[in-house]
């Protein structure tokens, strides 16, 4: 019996004792969780050990591997397993499975899996806890053989197999296989399984197929909350948030109460479509749920008022987070970098690593390159380069060496940002040639935009604003000749010039302009406040500038192709919307051109408006007749 085995080990070495206790205190657990009535539970034929022919002893192993499995106690579990292989009990298939899924839970993955091949016989669990190892820590590979191999042994997949296979092709991107998996799914009595058609929602997603992930959404039909949760981070992570907020209002509508998930995901939605005020519907709806102190959600609140422009709201809350995870550290960096809060993100990065003692990743320094770049801090960002390199042995990539790149150029030191192209470890990309040329467009260096637009048409021959902007570059110059001939070539390529486009958000509805726009309803007045505003800054000495306008024509026909740009039509139909004081969101497709910048400076100091505008590049926060930018963008 097993009682009197343990009292054999009295008379071992006090080493021996001491590893033998943390098993003993588990079998008093198990004795005392075992029920009053015996269960009969047969054990295999196996040895001469007198242990092995006990139904007792066996069932009380069994006891003690599950108290392992559910208190995740490896080291008893190992001295158990050395006890089975002695007993003649290590191939028991029960007792197997068990310390598989020990080994597995505890990320001992390659040895749970050699007790998988050495087992004779594998059941649908045995071949679930081994996929899910390899679907949850690496290598996914791994899991889709198991996956194919479980199937070749004629062993039928279930409805747990199904979600964690379709989680390994989601991280891989393999489509195919996931389609596969998808086909096989149809035919069997798991089709309509919730979780796995959840499985095929994110794998749809995640691959890239949001209408496939749709169309299986819309085939299931009773949905719980996990299908609609997939379905909202679909939308969120393929760049659709308004359709993810629109999914959102869809899950009330039909009755299904949203999770801690459900918010975190359409809080990112509503932060990547700079959607302020159903951030703040959200931001409410989740305090009033009683979620105010989960600190995943003010993660996601934090990261949604910051890429909205509301940072010091942002700010307010990363402080009453009770843990701050990387995650939060990151939101807020990052927060700061993207409105040019360079010295702010500094400051909070070394507070990060001095005083909380957390490790940055690669994001927190994109977070910090980039708040150096929009601040024009050459000397910091190449400083936090080498210590992104040199001290946390961080891979630079290309969203690192694109924001180095940039800061460099608009400093004009051409020579430096060049060499550091030339000298990178993999491919540059369009994003450090676009970065290149848009300095050379600043610093009118015609030599080597034409090189990066080079390039550029080799990576992104059908993106029209690559010519337009060596065009434009060209025609600061004053060679109209040379900006004919690229905006010719454009013509013949068959490519056009991406619409200027503004929109700025009012009582729930989006009102969107183009340049010279006059299809708003409240267009007269719209136009009538442009106007009057126009007097008030010539009053103030304002000149326009037609730099920006790019086209030889005369100087009237620039001005007034300047004053109706996009940008300037939303603030004015912001101005005449709203009451006094209110703060306006503007958002813009593509770069505030220079005049515009000027005006909208003075714009904020006269009509005394706090002005946020979230161009292609960056925010620009306008108060008192200044920038945030410091007039470097």
């Amino acid at each position: 019996m097993l009682p009197s085995i343990l009292s054999k080990s009295r008379n071992a070495p006090s080493h021996r004792r001491r590893l033998c206790r943390p098993l003993s205190s588990f079998l008093c657990r198990a004795t005392a969780l075992a029920p009053t009535t015996p269960i009969a539970v047969s054990p295999p034929p196996s040895s001469n050990s007198h242990l092995a022919s006990s139904p007792h002893s066996y069932h009380h192993y069994t006891s003690i591997l599950q108290s392992c499995v559910a208190s995740g106690s490896l080291r008893a579990g190992r001295q158990l397993h050395g006890r089975l292989l002695v007993s003649g009990l290590g191939s028991d298939t029960v007792l197997a499975t068990k310390l598989v899924d020990l080994y597995a839970a505890r990320g001992h993955v390659g040895q749970a899996r050699r007790l998988f091949d050495g087992m004779p016989k594998r059941n649908v669990f045995l071949w679930n806890v081994l996929i899910r190892a390899y679907a949850r820590e690496g290598p996914h590979e791994a899991a889709v053989q198991l996956y194919d191999g479980m199937v070749e042994h004629g062993v039928e997949p279930d409805n747990f197999t199904y979600p964690l296979v379709l989680k390994a092709c989601a991280a891989l991107l393999d489509l195919k296989t996931g389609r596969e998996v998808h086909e096989r799914v149809l035919g069997t009595r798991w089709g309509d399984d919730v979780f796995v058609r959840a499985g095929l929602v994110d794998m749809y997603a995640k691959c890239g197929c949001v209408d496939d992930a749709r169309a299986v959404f819309d085939g299931i039909a009773v949905r719980d909350v996990v299908v609609w949760n997939s379905m909202i981070a679909a939308y969120g992570q393929n760049g659709r948030p308004m359709e993810a907020l629109s999914l959102f209002r869809d899950m009330a509508t039909n009755g299904v109460w949203p999770t801690i998930a459900t918010l975190v995901s359409t809080i990112s939605a509503a932060a990547d479509a700079a959607a302020l005020p159903r951030g703040r519907e959200l931001h409410g709806f989740g305090w009033r749920r009683g979620f105010w102190q989960q600190d995943k959600l003010k993660t996601s609140l934090v990261d949604m008022y910051a890429k909205s422009g509301w940072v010091q709201v942002a700010r307010v809350l990363f402080e009453q987070l009770m843990k701050r995870e990387l995650v939060s550290w990151n939101a807020m960096i990052c927060g700061y970098g993207m409105h040019g809060h360079a010295d702010e993100a500094l400051e909070l990065f070394n507070k990060m690593r001095a005083e909380a003692q957390v490790t940055p990743d690669n994001i927190t320094f994109v977070g910090v390159l980039s708040a150096c770049n929009h601040g024009g801090m050459v000397k910091e960002a190449k400083y936090l380069f080498g210590l992104m390199v040199d001290v946390y042995s961080i891979k630079p990539t290309v969203q690192h060496f694109t924001c180095l790149v940039d800061v460099l150029g608009h400093a004009g030191r051409f020579e430096e940002a060049y060499d550091l192209i030339k000298g990178m470890s993999m491919e540059p990309d369009s994003g450090i040639w676009g970065a290149l040329l848009n300095g050379c467009k600043i610093h009118k260096n015609i030599e080597l935009g034409e090189l990066a637009l080079q390039k550029l048409i080799e990576l992104e021959p059908e993106d029209a604003g690559n010519y337009v902007l060596l065009s434009n570059i060209y025609a600061q110059s004053g060679k109209w000749e040379n900006a004919a001939k690229v905006r010719k070539l454009m013509t013949n390529r068959g490519l056009k010039k991406i619409v200027a486009c503004s929109w700025i958000e009012f009582k729930g509805k989006t009102h969107g302009f183009l340049v010279g726009d006059a299809s708003h309803p409240r267009s007269d007045e719209i136009y009538e406040e442009l106007e009057r505003l126009e007097g008030l800054m010539s009053d103030a000495g304002y000149v326009p500038d037609t730099m920006p306008v790019f086209h030889n024509v005369g100087d009237d026909e620039k001005r007034n192709m300047v004053r109706s740009h996009s940008e300037r039509l939303a603030i004015a139909f912001g101005l005449i919307s709203t009451p006094p004081g209110t703060k306006l969101l503007v958002n813009k497709n593509l770069r505030v051109c220079e005049d515009c910048h000027v005006v909208i400076k003075l714009i904020s100091q006269i009509a005394q408006r706090e002005i946020i505008i979230r161009d292609v590049n960056r925010y620009h926060h306008f108060v008192n007749g200044e920038c945030s930018c410091k007039d470097y963008w």
